[in-house]
């Protein structure tokens, strides 16, 4: 009798475990919403331009790119490279996220705080912006192709 309740404990475990398995695969292979993607994008473009590697940055902006003022892809690299060699340190501090998501294309705008430094303990730039950023899925990527800014005082 020990033998046969030992066997169905070990046939009920191993059910529960191909279960739980198979729960987790599935919480695994969800994607993420693309509301959390463009987030996600953002942080890494944040990141990048603090960290000063403006290719990265442009990974995440579309070849169609349009900025303010006729700016296109090629100029808006050239400006952050500039930044990053005219500064030791760049800072891009960004605010609440307003998302609006529709099907392949979205809308994200935000206050950003821009510094730049010597290195040294306090920013000798810093300056404000209210941007607002189109979006659009490029090969399964969110990529950002126009952007404006208004300064902020």
């Amino acid at each position: 009798m020990e033998k046969a309740k030992l066997s169905m404990i070990r046939t009920t475990m191993k059910r529960w475990l191909m279960v739980l398995c198979v729960l987790a695969g599935i919480a695994g292979c969800g994607r993420d919403s693309p509301e959390a993607q463009l987030r996600q994008r953002i942080d890494d473009m944040q990141a990048a331009v603090e960290t000063q590697r403006p290719r990265d940055f442009m990974d995440g902006v579309s070849e169609a790119f349009t900025g303010q003022d006729g700016m296109d892809r090629a100029a808006l690299h050239n400006l952050l490279r500039m930044r990053a060699l005219a500064n030791a340190r760049t800072g891009a501090t960004i605010g609440p996220l307003d998302v609006r998501v529709e099907g392949e294309n979205a809308t994200v705008e935000f206050p950003l705080l821009l510094t730049g430094s010597s290195g040294r303990l306090l920013p000798e730039q810093a300056a404000t912006y209210r941007v607002t950023t189109t979006w659009r899925q490029e090969g399964g990527e969110w990529r950002v192709y126009h952007a404006r800014w208004k300064d902020r005082p």
